[in-house]
């Protein structure tokens, strides 16, 4: 093994200082990270959210403009022997990006066998060219993302797209009054003749 000289010794000794100065700075950065104004962690949102729809959607914002706000959530989902699975949750609507879109959160309640809650989010907005709105819905926890548009048809809004595993969705929001509304999630295994219900959710909208 090599000796080290005295100036070996003295350059070893400043960077090991060094080191322990840039390790109480990061500490300290991290510390003051989470414990940060809650303002500014919360400054997104508060850009993010819009009180109204954008005057340049006009007639077209009353598609989704209906439904903003808060919802208790009755989820259901059949299952293959004809029963209906249930799960409480909630859902919240609002305008955001200075009105040009609607952004939503799917709450799902805990449950016996499922220690933390669901939680998605959708993004709407109206595409002026193709005329129909665009939809991303996203569930981080299970790495799932599905794309779906479409728009009113008579008194339903109706939104069509590609599922993860490649087979034709539809989603369909029925039944809309001021204080509750229908949402149906369907599956075709045979190109869109013939649907397969998966989702049957029942909305009620929260008293304020």
């Amino acid at each position: 093994m090599f000796r080290k000289s005295p100036r070996a010794k003295w350059l070893i000794g400043i960077a090991a200082i060094v080191v322990l100065i840039m390790s109480v700075m990061a500490a300290t950065d991290a510390h003051n990270s989470m414990n940060m104004d809650p303002s500014s962690r919360e400054a997104m949102i508060s850009v993010l959210g819009s009180p109204n729809p954008n005057p340049s959607l006009g007639e077209e914002a009353q598609t989704f403009d209906r439904l903003i706000g808060s919802w208790d959530a009755d989820f259901g989902f059949p299952q293959a022997d004809g029963t209906v699975r249930h799960k409480k949750g909630e859902l919240h609507f609002g305008w955001v990006m200075d009105g040009h879109a609607v952004q939503d959160l799917w709450i799902g309640y805990p449950t016996g066998e499922q220690k933390e809650r669901t939680i998605g989010t959708t993004f709407r907005f109206f595409d002026t060219k193709l005329k129909q709105w665009r939809i991303v819905f996203i569930n981080p926890q299970y790495n799932y993302v599905v794309t779906t548009q479409g728009g009113r048809e008579g008194d339903r809004i109706v939104l069509r797209g590609t599922d993860s595993d490649g087979l034709p969705i539809r989603w369909i929001f029925r039944e809309i009054t001021p204080e509750s509304f229908h949402w149906t999630g369907e599956k075709s295994h045979d190109g869109g003749n013939t649907w397969v219900l998966e989702e049957d959710h029942h909305m009620k909208r929260r008293a304020s």
